[in-house]
């Protein structure tokens, strides 16, 4: 497998300071309430984030009483984590497409913007559902927005991060998470409409905006439940004598986390 993207010291040096600047407040901020309101993380659930980076995010879920745990390519990148986390997090060398976790380890399984650097996004999804037990975040760049346009535009011109990023549409998205669940219930909405340029003067046309199944956004957000009862479902079928009924009973996390279908 050829290994995905692993940012080096000058970008992990400078990938936060953009989130400093006004306009980077304020998107960032629109981007972690669509997460938030999608993920609805709880006191004392385990969360992995795939492809943490400098570790913002786990930042956040910590914050809402989550054990986290963070996986990233660059030890660049994990450098900064732990700066902002120190103890507090679990930070691990890694790949997404080989996760070196156990099989239905974590409540909650994040991928955001880290699936447009993978190598392989299908192997990268399949890897979240295995580790996973509850359910699964996927926030991507929307390759129809018209900040995914200006970013790949940018990549085009000059050398960038968006160079190497792979950009998504949200049927691409469901497809993928399809291909390994079949007739999974997805929920998924978007945010930033607008140029870039317009959020100093225009954050109030942004949030006007509906966010839930809106597919223009430059940040689309995914969700999905996980849970192990569709293997055990299948051993129902091949030997229900061998089933007791208190092994009937739905597994941890099989009902919370369910969306309506999409």
């Amino acid at each position: 497998m050829k290994k995905p993207v692993a940012f080096d010291a000058d970008v992990a040096r400078t990938y936060d300071e953009w989130y400093h600047t006004t306009v980077g407040r304020y998107m960032d901020a629109r981007e972690r309430s669509l997460i938030l309101e999608m993920v609805e993380p709880r006191t004392g659930e385990r969360l992995l984030d795939v492809g943490c980076g400098t570790g913002s995010y786990l930042l956040l879920f910590k914050h809402k009483g989550c054990y986290v745990t963070g996986l990233d390519p660059s030890t660049y990148m994990l450098d900064q984590a732990r700066e902002k986390l120190g103890a507090d997090a679990d930070l691990r060398l890694g790949y997404a497409e080989d996760l070196p976790f156990a099989d239905n380890e974590f409540d909650i399984v994040t991928l955001i913007t880290s699936l447009e650097f993978a190598d392989d996004p299908g192997k990268a999804i399949q890897e979240a559902i295995r580790v996973c037990r509850g359910r699964i975040f996927i926030g991507v760049l929307n390759k129809l927005s018209l900040i995914g346009i200006q970013r790949r535009l940018r990549g085009m011109l000059h050398q960038s991060i968006y160079n190497k990023a792979r950009f998504f549409h949200v049927s691409e998205l469901v497809a993928m998470v399809r291909s390994q669940l079949q007739g999974v219930r997805t929920q998924w909405g978007s945010v930033l409409f607008l140029p870039a340029g317009l959020y100093a003067v225009c954050a109030g046309l942004e949030e006007k905006i509906p966010v839930m199944k809106n597919p223009f956004g430059a940040f689309i957000g995914l969700s999905f439940p996980v849970t192990f009862t569709y293997r055990f479902v299948q051993d129902v079928i091949r030997d229900p004598l061998s089933v007791k009924a208190k092994n009937q009973q739905p597994a941890p996390g099989a009902v919370r986390g369910m969306h309506d279908p999409s």
